[in-house]
């Protein structure tokens, strides 16, 4: 069976220069924009909900992408909108949340429902950004739950770009280099 999968007819759309690992699944409502990549074993649910992924942000090995479904208390559920130049590190779980640009969401870290991470954000690895929380730009985060520790300096906010200018050179060289074996 493919990586990709129709749900209820709604097929994912993904832009040019993506790489999916045949080992990921997405399904669904799930947009992926240029240059972004899905490593090894992520799980992008867009069944009940929708899931946007902005370009040249990088989901990695392990993660699982949900979404929050539409019913009478929140009539709009809560999608998952992550923005561009995003760095997902492994093992990460993202339920409904929203992240915009330039964030690096350290491994092992858990976002829930109506959260929301402004642009220019790091949270640090196995941390727990609580429902309906926003972390604002250019924090250092960390904890369960998280708190914010300190302003990002001048190198950490430089890196935002250079991890995603990382992963897109990456998923450059798995389209071009990774092939199968028998």
């Amino acid at each position: 069976m493919s990586s990709l999968r129709s749900y209820k007819g709604i097929k994912p759309s993904i832009e040019p220069g993506v790489y999916i690992d045949d080992s990921a699944v997405v399904v669904g409502d799930v947009k992926i924009g240029t240059d972004s990549s899905i490593w090894p074993q992520v799980a992008a649910r867009g069944d009940v909900n929708h899931i946007h992924i902005g370009q040249r942000t990088n989901i990695q090995d392990g993660s699982v992408l949900h979404v929050t479904h539409k019913n009478a208390n929140n009539p709009e559920g809560y999608p998952l909108i992550i923005g561009d130049e995003v760095t997902i590190g492994h093992l990460v779980m993202l339920h409904g949340c929203t992240i915009k640009d330039r964030v690096l969401v350290g491994m092992s870290t858990t976002i829930l429902d109506g959260a929301v991470i402004e642009s220019n954000v790091f949270i640090g690895a196995g941390s727990l950004v609580p429902p309906n929380k926003t972390l604002e730009s250019g924090y250092l985060y960390v904890g369960r739950p998280v708190k914010q520790v300190r302003p990002l300096t001048e190198q950490e906010a430089a890196f935002l770009s250079k991890s995603a200018d990382n992963y897109v050179q990456n998923k450059n060289d798995y389209l071009n280099e990774v092939h199968d074996i028998n």
